[in-house]
Order: C-alpha cells, then structure tokens, then sequence
C-alpha cells in the first residue's frame, strides 16, 4: 500500500514538471485555425507543446482567466529599434519587431548590434535607401536628403552594378526581405528596380515598397505608383508589399487598394499594410517635401507639425526645418478614412514606428481598444489575422522560422500575448508619444514572460535576431 502510495505521488510531481510554463484557463484565439475557445496551454522550452481542454500542470503556472490568449504580434515596418523603443512594443503586444522598408546596409553588423540585448525578437531586410547612399557617396543617414546624390541622381551602370551586388550581399546574409523608399529615392529608375526585384524573385524575398508617387497628377500619379508595384511583381514574380498605403494613398486609398485586391485575384502575390491614425512622420528634408508638395498632398503648412514642440508650421518655421531637417508630422487623411481601411478584408496592421509619433507605442492597442472594441470596425479574430498570422505568412517563403510564428498551435514558438479584451488600450498621443499601452497581461517571447502582470520586467532579453537561411 506504502509502495503504491508513493508511485501516485511520483507520478504526480512528474506530472506537475511536465511543462515548464503552463497558461491557464484564457479565451484561446488562433488566426490561422479559427479556434476560439476556453483552452489550457503547455509550453516547453519555449514551443507550445499543449492545447487542452482540461486542466494542466507545470513548474510555473499564469493565470489567464478573463483574458484572451493569441500568439503575439508581429509587426513588418518598425523603424526606432534601440531598448526604449523594444520596451515600447512589448508593452504593446508585439513579440517580433521588424526593419523592412529602409532596411539596413549590413545585415550582420545591424544584427550583432542588438545580439543579445532585446527582449522581443528582430529582424531587417536589406535596404535600397542605405544600399544607393552608399554607392552614390552620400553620408550614411536614415532617410537621403531632397539634394544628395541617392535622391538627385540616375544610376549609372557601374554604380547600378553595385548596388545590385550589395543588395544580393544583405540577401545571402538573411536579410527578410527587400526594402525600397522610392519615393526618397525619385531619380531610381524603374529598371533599377526591376533588376533588384529580379535579386529578390531569386532569393524568394518579399519587395517592401514605399510607393513613388503621390497626388494625381498626369502621368506620375499614384496610380502609376501602385502599377509599378504590381507589373514588377508580375514581370519578376518577386512579391510585393505596399508600406503604409494610406499614408502614401490619402484619400485615394479605397481606390488603391481595389488596384492591390485586383493583382490577388489574378493570382498575384502583391499586399498593403497600413496604420491606425490620420498623420504620417517622415524627415522634413525628404524630397517628399520638394516643390509641389502642397498640391501633390493635398495639405498645407498648417496639417505640418513639429513634434518636438507640438506647434504647426508657418511658411518661415517650415523654410527653417527644411535647411536644419528633422522629423515632421503630417496630418493628412480623415478619421473615417482609417476606420475604411482598417476594416478592409485584406490589409495587414504594421506601425511604421517611429520616436515621437503615437505609432511607436500605440499601434496594436489602438487596433483592439479602438477599432475592434469601441467602433467594432473589426472582429476580434480579423484583428488578429491582421496583427499576427498575414504578417507571418508574408515572409515565411523566404524565412521559414516564419511557420512557427503568428500562431497558437501544438510547436509553435510560444510568443504569445495574455490580454484583456474589455480594457486594451492605447496612451500614446501626438501630445505625448511616449506613453505605453495598457491591458496585455502578459507577454511572452520563446516562453520566457517580458510582461508580467501588465509590468515590463527588467533585463529580460529572450528576444532573437530572425533571419532567412545564411548563404
């Protein structure tokens, strides 16, 4: 009797170790399955091991009563990659944090910058903009100024030969994707593109593009714009994906984006992405800003603002900004024009974060306090497609890692967020930018909690650098 008193009891502290981290008793959401229902989740050495309906037991368990428990979010165009910023979006749900619109120069030193040290994970493409600065001998600088050379000059074929070269270079070494800014870039010519979509149809990497054109103006429009987006796709088979759209599109967005579910339905693999709120952010020195911006925009001095000081521009302050540069905000589109949007079948949530704008911080909560909880624009389960799986499946062609991310499924990664539906919220205003989100939990990265009881813990850095295979 002793004997077998002591086997049951051995059996249960077996029993009790059998996953390290349990996630007990939340609102289990899977994008990619549709399963939505009261579930228990075992999680060893970071991969989810059990879903189950009946109770579990582990070394560690958290309690998830009440919440809504998916996999975190994955966000494509992430600029502002330094620890404040990384803190930023896990307080905001996000588990993977990704340069892919300007990119980087070198993808091994951008990784081994950040080896070890963040507490979600990361990842870049190799970026035309820094590429073509390079080349043409201008100074290294996030975004090109309107008169440097990256922005002022067609390529020559030596020079379009090197940037081809580096660009295959940053693809051997991992990088995601490809990242374009052509619209800072203006004087790239269209073959130029094309012979790196080629680079990039090779190498199987999606092409993140910051559209050319804006305003509607014949013949360099912003449907000339998305047509070159589209016919590189479908001249290369190098697919694309079109960065904040709405930013880029205004109040032509609804119309831009029946030119993009077009291209789907004729079986090209082309997406958009856009953010939920009505001003943009961009480098005043762009030459975004070149004369003809007003009518190509559609706003004046006063939609500009200053983030530093919170003031609207005047002519004088914006003449002043344009020769000493830094970072403006526009406030273009509507309100009602995002809710459009953001309630599309088919576009993706990605911030464009950036220091100083509401987005760094605010983007995913905004998404499931705003518009899916007070507007109800979105179900719960469309949100999360857009925050989580079409991120994932975007890039995981080129980055199979990609398959076990976005998901909540038996050996998936267990980046996974614990969140209140009824409180999720976003702080973070154009007043102020730096306020965190409330409402998630707990946030997980390889199953190691970074949240924990809505607090971000300290020193805590399970976050990866994520890359497609090394050549």
């Amino acid at each position: 009797m002793i004997i077998i008193l002591i086997a049951l009891t051995l059996a249960g502290l077996l029993q009790a170790e059998e996953y390290d981290l349990v996630i007990r008793g939340g609102r289990a959401m899977d994008p990619e399955t549709g399963l939505d229902a009261f579930r228990h989740i075992g999680i060893r050495k970071g991969i989810i091991v059990e879903i189950s309906a009946k109770p579990l037991q582990g070394k560690r368990t958290l309690d998830a009563h009440g919440h809504v428990v998916t996999a975190g979010f994955i966000d494509l165009h992430q600029h502002a990659h330094e620890p404040l910023d990384y803190q930023f979006k896990a307080m905001d749900g996000v588990t993977t944090a990704l340069e892919l619109e300007v990119g980087a120069l070198d993808v091994d030193l951008w990784h081994k910058q950040r080896a070890g040290e963040t507490p979600i994970h990361h990842g870049v493409s190799i970026g035309h903009i820094p590429v073509r600065m390079s080349v043409m001998g201008d100074r290294p600088s996030f975004l090109p100024g309107a008169k440097s050379k990256a922005a002022g000059q067609t390529a020559t074929p030596k020079q379009l030969t090197s940037i081809k070269t580096r660009i295959e270079r940053g693809l051997q070494r991992g990088a995601l994707a490809v990242g374009f800014g052509l619209q800072y870039t203006p004087q790239a010519s269209q073959l130029e593109v094309l012979e790196i979509y080629r680079l990039a149809a090779r190498y199987r990497a999606s092409c993140h593009v910051h559209m050319r054109f804006k305003g509607l103006e014949v013949p360099n429009n912003l449907y000339a714009a998305v047509q070159e987006v589209i016919s590189a796709t479908a001249i290369t088979g190098a697919p694309s994906h079109i960065v904040h759209i709405q930013s880029s599109g205004n109040r032509t967005t609804p119309v831009l984006l029946k030119m993009v579910t077009g291209a789907q339905q004729h079986g090209l693999d082309v997406s958009a992405e856009i953010y939920p709120y009505t001003a943009g952010m961009t480098d005043i020195r762009s030459a975004i800003f070149d004369p003809g911006w007003e009518e190509r925009a559609k706003i004046t001095y006063n939609d500009l603002q200053d983030p530093r000081t919170g003031k609207r521009l005047t002519p004088e302050t914006f003449a002043a900004l344009r020769k000493t540069g830094g970072m403006i905000i526009a406030h273009t589109n509507p309100e009602s024009l995002i809710r459009q949007v953001i309630a599309h079948p088919k576009t993706i949530v990605a911030s464009d974060g950036l220091r100083g704008h509401p987005r760094n911080a605010g983007t995913f909560a905004r998404i499931l306090g705003k518009y899916v909880r007070e507007n109800t624009d979105l179900t719960l389960m469309q949100a999360l497609r857009k925050c989580s799986l079409w991120p994932a499946q975007r890039l995981e062609d080129r980055a199979p890692i990609m398959k076990l991310k976005g998901r909540l499924k038996i050996g998936a990664h267990a980046d996974l967020i614990v969140f209140d539906p009824k409180t999720v919220r976003d702080r973070s205003t154009f007043a102020n930018a730096g306020q965190p989100s409330t409402g998630f939990r707990f946030v997980l990265v390889q199953g190691t909690p970074v949240v924990s009881e809505g607090k971000l813990l300290e020193n805590t850095f399970p976050g990866q650098g994520l890359r497609a295979p090394v050549r």
